[in-house]
């Protein structure tokens, strides 16, 4: 169990480390900068190419985190019966973040997109405003999921 368990577990964690420390970075990090330091006028143009970026490593995330937590869960547990609650909650708080990156992915930001196209700083700047408080919501999640993940089984 311990072999079986060794890679999918590695590379569900890289993916969860890509994914929750990109949103802090973004988060945390890059858009007080950003406000700091970048016009206006040209932060949407900025976010829709750094979110574009980003969203493909989220993407890869999205698809790495599903293939080795359910195989995880199949493969070495024999099922969702046989997981502990901590892994139920892991799964759960993971397919909330997913779907509302995708909301995210296909909505406000195919939006700010458009607008980036179109010129339209305002409509931009609003959408910006949007996907920030969802990643906002996507963090906190993420970071519950770290929680819940790592120390779930002593709790």
């Amino acid at each position: 169990m311990v072999i079986a368990m060794a890679l999918p577990l590695a590379l569900h964690l890289l993916a969860a480390v890509v994914w929750v420390g990109g949103m802090f970075y973004a988060y945390l990090a890059m858009r007080p900068a950003v406000v700091q330091v970048i016009d206006p006028a040209r932060r949407p143009a900025l976010w829709a190419a750094t979110l574009e970026r980003f969203f493909r490593w989220v993407w890869a995330a999205v698809v790495l985190l599903l293939a080795t937590g359910f195989g995880m869960v199949f493969g070495v547990y024999k099922g969702m019966a046989n997981a502990e609650w901590h892994i139920h909650a892991m799964i759960g708080l993971g397919i909330l973040m997913m779907l509302l990156f995708a909301h995210v992915y296909f909505a406000p930001f195919r939006r700010l997109k458009q607008a980036v196209a179109d010129n339209d700083t305002s409509e931009g700047a609003r959408r910006v405003g949007q996907i920030r408080k969802l990643v906002g919501i996507n963090l906190i999640l993420g970071l519950i999921v770290v929680v819940v993940a790592s120390a779930g089984r002593y709790l």
